[in-house]
């Protein structure tokens, strides 16, 4: 793990969310998603926390949520700042040395974790706050966003290996798969539901159904 994990179940008061997501060209339906998160934390008067890039999904669901009202953070290392593709507009950009300053700077700044389709940085991000979470390292809500079933194979491939005795069953269960906006920012706040149709957890069955709605239904 990369550092000391801050802060305990934040519930209802959840005031800022770190989003993780992909940061380099994707088709335009995800970067439509983002904006959308964005939005919607604005809606709720959140705090984004992102990784301080201004590019594809990245930039997408900053420049949503600051057009919204709602502040944002970077943290971005000083390695990509000067390839230019930072967020010069965040309310607050920090600046690393490392990514792993990077990741500890986000763990810190953040209340909750959500993490949208995404490539290997993605995941990484995602595995790391949610293994802290099932060893009792923080106590922060951990959710993913899949609303077009982006990570339906991942999440066979964890079933499979449950099966086998390399995750516990009761980790799967702390990573719920949200198929909607709505429901995923309502466990992010942790008064979602966790089950019907729109919420589950990664350890139940089914590929996530494709299309998401912002008021909790299916597309």
């Amino acid at each position: 793990m990369t550092g000391e994990f801050s802060g305990g179940p934040v519930g209802a008061g959840t005031r800022a969310v770190c989003v993780f997501c992909a940061s380099g060209p994707v088709p335009a339906r995800h970067e439509r998603l983002a904006a959308d998160v964005g939005a919607a934390l604005a809606e709720r008067g959140w705090t984004l926390v992102s990784g301080g890039g201004r590019v594809s999904m990245m930039g997408a669901v900053a420049r949503a949520a600051r057009a919204g009202g709602a502040r944002t953070v970077g943290v971005i290392p000083r390695a990509l700042v000067d390839m230019e593709v930072m967020d010069s507009e965040s309310d607050e950009l920090l600046v690393t040395e490392t990514m792993r300053e990077r990741k500890t700077l986000m763990d810190a700044h953040a209340d909750a974790f959500l993490a949208l389709p995404g490539g290997l940085g993605t995941v990484e991000e995602l595995s790391e706050v949610w293994t802290a979470s099932t060893l009792g390292m923080h106590d922060k809500p951990v959710v993913l966003l899949d609303p077009g079933g982006h990570y339906g194979g991942l999440m066979a491939w964890l079933r499979a290996i449950a099966g086998e005795g390399f995750v516990r069953h009761e980790a799967l269960d702390r990573l719920p798969v949200a198929t909607t906006i709505d429901q995923a920012l309502d466990l992010c706040a942790g008064t979602a539901r966790t089950s019907g149709t729109a919420v589950r957890s990664a350890g139940r069955d089914g590929a996530a159904p494709a299309g998401a709605a912002r008021d909790g239904g299916l597309a």
